[in-house]
């Protein structure tokens, strides 16, 4: 299928991914990993919207990328203010500044390897991996030689490199209970 055929054909009711003229349909997602992405957006928007740094997107618009050309359908983006005009109605036009991706067990090779290539060549500045099947995080950030570094962990966070004073701890996301958002808003400094 072409790019232009996969434009046509794809819609709100099918969540799929083009990659150089291979289809992807994206499964449902399970109960766990939609709670995860409510509970990340909703952190990750509020977080951005406060000191009002860009757009939040997810899981639904698509990311255009190119070579090979690639319509790719993040779990969440962020996109900086100043580049907001890469941000159209249906898709995100180049590379978002941020990806988070959620792991299923479909998908594990997708956003482990394929997603983390893809993402690391087209200049994504940040990419995310949320894993509740290791209940694991990692983060990298492209480097000066345009590889990706992983963001180590620091007293049990993770920080942002493109949004300074964001950070995640696994214990948020997978300890005997999810925390609520506003507990790890309060300690963003995002509430009071």
């Amino acid at each position: 299928m072409t790019e232009d055929e996969f434009a046509a054909w794809v819609s709100e009711e099918v969540r799929a991914e083009w990659v150089d003229g291979r289809v992807t349909i994206m499964p449902p997602d399970s109960d766990e990993h939609s709670q995860l992405g409510l509970w990340l957006g909703t952190l990750l928007h509020l977080f951005v919207e406060r000191h009002d740094l860009g757009v939040v997107r997810g899981p639904q618009l698509t990311v255009r990328l190119g070579r090979p050309r690639q319509r790719r359908l993040p779990d969440l983006l962020f996109v900086a203010r100043a580049r907001s005009h890469v941000v159209h109605p249906n898709h995100v036009e180049g590379s978002p500044d941020l990806i988070m991706e959620i792991v299923s067990s479909e998908s594990a090779a997708r956003d482990w390897r394929e997603k983390y290539l893809a993402y690391e060549a087209a200049g994504v500045r940040e990419y995310w991996v949320i894993d509740p099947l290791s209940r694991r995080i990692e983060a990298y950030r492209l480097g000066s030689t345009r590889r990706y570094q992983t963001i180590s962990e620091r007293d049990g966070r993770i920080e942002s490199h493109v949004l300074p004073g964001f950070a995640l701890r696994a214990q948020w996301l997978f300890g005997p209970s999810r925390a609520k958002v506003m507990t790890a808003l309060k300690e963003l400094g995002v509430v009071g």
